[in-house]
Formats: C-alpha cells, sequence, structure tokens
C-alpha cells in the first residue's frame, strides 16, 4: 500500500488516475481547485470502500501548497502532477493575462507542488515524481502558444528533478499525451463548433494516426505503471502516449 498524492485529480484524466490508484488499495490524496466537485468525487470513492482523501487547493500559490502538503502524511511514494488547464491561441492574440494564468497552473504549480513533496519523498527513502507533459512540448501545434510554452517547462523541470534527485532513489518522469476525450474537448466543441460537434470530433480523432482520441484510463494506466516498483529503473524519461501523433507522422 502506497501514499498517493494526484493534483488535479477530480475531473478529465486526473480523475481516472484517482480512481485506478484508490482501486488498487493504496492510499490516495488528491488535490483540486474544485471544492464541490473534489467532494462529490471523494463521497463516491469512499462509499466504495476506496482510502480516499480530498483536499482544496490552488496549486499555482506556494504557501497553500506548503499548507496543504502539511496535512499529508510524513512518507509518500508518488506524486502525480496533474493540474493543468489549456489555452487556445497564437503569440499575437494570447493576452498577457492568458499567458500568466496558465503559466502559474501548468507550470509553476509543478513546482510548488514537487518542491514540497521532496522532503515527504526523502524521508520515505525515495519514490516518484510523474509529471503530466504533453506532445505540445515537443512539436509545433497551431494555436497553442502558451500552452506549448508551459509543457515544454514542465519536460524541462522533469529532467531537472530527475538528475538533481536520482541519489535520493527519487525518480522523476513525465507523460505526454496527444488528444484524450475529456469533458473538456466536449466542451470546446460545443462552445466553438455548436451544430457541428460530430464532424469536428471525427477530425480531430483523425489527427492520430490510429484513427481515435485516447480515453483517460488509457493515460491513467501508464501513470500507474510509471507509479510502480516494476518501473524502478526508469527516470528522466519522457513517454509519448499519442495514437501515434509523433512517431508516425509524415
Amino acid at each position: 500500500m502506497k501514499n498517493i498524492i494526484i493534483t488535479g485529480g477530480a475531473s478529465g484524466i486526473g480523475l481516472a488516475i484517482t480512481q485506478l490508484f484508490a482501486s488498487k488499495g493504496n492510499n490516495v490524496y488528491f488535490l483540486d481547485y474544485n471544492e464541490p466537485l473534489g467532494n462529490e468525487v471523494e463521497k463516491e470513492l469512499l462509499e466504495k470502500g476506496h482510502k480516499i482523501t480530498f483536499l482544496q487547493a490552488d496549486v499555482s500559490k506556494l504557501e497553500e501548497v506548503k499548507k496543504t502538503f502539511e496535512r499529508l502524511p510524513e512518507k509518500i511514494d508518488v506524486l502525480v502532477n496533474n493540474a493543468g488547464i489549456s489555452h487556445i491561441g497564437n503569440l499575437e492574440n494570447t493576452s498577457e493575462e492568458d499567458f500568466e494564468k496558465v503559466f502559474q497552473v501548468n507550470a509553476k504549480g509543478v513546482f510548488t507542488c514537487s518542491q514540497a513533496a521532496i522532503p515527504k519523498l526523502k524521508a520515505n527513502g525515495g519514490g516518484c515524481i510523474i509529471n503530466m507533459c504533453s506532445v505540445a512540448a515537443i512539436i509545433g501545434i497551431p494555436d497553442r502558444f502558451a500552452y506549448s510554452m508551459t509543457k515544454g517547462a514542465v519536460y524541462s523541470m522533469t529532467l531537472s528533478i530527475a538528475r538533481d534527485y536520482v541519489s535520493h532513489n527519487i525518480r522523476c518522469n513525465s507523460i505526454s499525451p496527444g488528444r484524450v476525450h475529456t469533458p473538456f474537448v466536449d466542451g470546446f466543441l460545443a462552445k466553438n463548433y455548436p451544430g457541428q460537434e460530430k464532424e469536428m470530433f471525427a477530425k480531430l480523432a483523425a489527427t492520430q494516426p490510429i484513427g481515435r482520441m485516447g480515453t483517460p484510463e488509457e493515460i491513467a494506466g501508464l501513470v500507474y505503471y510509471l507509479g510502480s516498483d516494476e518501473a524502478s529503473f526508469i527516470t528522466g524519461s519522457n513517454f509519448n502516449i499519442d495514437g501515434g501523433f509523433m512517431g508516425l507522422k509524415v
């Protein structure tokens, strides 16, 4: 049984990660900014007999994160930095406010939570940090200027953390999904393509050579493996899980 910390664990990919680790008998602590949703998820999983604790937190605020981590066990095994927000826009139409907002959550959130987790991972004699990156960190994607910037930062932080803490038996890896079918995708299509949702969904799905979007459960499965003892020889690596988007493009 391990102590698992998951940020952004109340919806989408984060929820799938929370559910999977909990279903395997771990002590799961999930952070989320959305308090009503977090309480609802906690209640549902407790009713299923899982060991689950919800903690409301804004990952962009260091002191708030530190206080939240004080409520966690002295020793933790796995931190999953999943919390993130999206943004659509190129360099010219990205406002300073939007740039700052997406940076604070996606990049600074990895910094705050990882910094707070390191003492607890050291006390545990080691463990791992898993960062949610994106194919956008490596390849140019249209109209994802600010989002791509933050995921590039996540990738770089992954390598730095892995290098600096390998002697403490702390591993750090990142996962780079392609398009994944989450409530965000449905909301994006409904807002931007009313009446054309099915057509546009098919178009987006077709950008993956495998012919479909991924599922949150598929991403969660890779996260679970990287957090397991079977992955003890893996650190400083980034894993594409993208239906061939990176490797099979022509």
